[in-house]
């Protein structure tokens, strides 16, 4: 099996795996990182998104063999003392029911402040779109994305 040094929230983090492994078994199965979910398989649900030098992407449907030499984080490496405002935000406006599809949505928020500190409603709405809640929670989501934006604006973390 090929060997590949994967640099994950920071850390380089060796995994010998077959090349065409998802990154979320490797994530899951080979580091332990299990923050990241297995939503539906295919990259249609969000569940499974981390960042990829900073860009969203579904770890579900992306191959080892393809982020070696990147950032990877995950949702352990956005702030593993939960203090990232998003985190605060989701606390706060009680958005998880059942959670599943929380780091998804969270990660995928991530990236939006990021390249967007001010989004509007339809401009959160739509980078959201491909999230999907089983528990229909986009109103709070809607709302604690904001109050991140805010918290964030004010200085709350980077």
């Amino acid at each position: 099996m090929p060997a590949y040094t994967l640099k994950v929230n920071g850390q380089s983090r060796p995994v010998n795996v077959a090349a065409d492994t998802p990154l979320l078994w490797v994530l899951r199965d080979h580091l332990n990182l299990v923050g990241t979910k297995y939503g539906c398989g295919i990259g249609q649900c969000g569940s499974c998104t981390v960042h990829v030098n900073g860009v969203p992407v579904r770890s579900c449907q992306t191959p080892v063999s393809t982020v070696g030499g990147t950032e990877i984080t995950t949702i352990e490496g956005l702030s593993p003392d939960g203090s990232h405002p998003l985190q605060q935000a989701w606390c706060d406006h009680d958005v998880p029911q059942c959670g599943y599809c929380q780091a998804g949505q969270i990660m995928t928020a991530a990236a939006l402040l990021k390249n967007n500190p001010t989004p509007t409603d339809d401009e959160i709405d739509g980078a959201l779109a491909g999230n999907l809640c089983r528990c229909g929670t986009y109103l709070r989501i809607r709302h604690a994305v904001k109050d991140a934006a805010t918290a964030m604006q004010k200085g709350g973390h980077k």
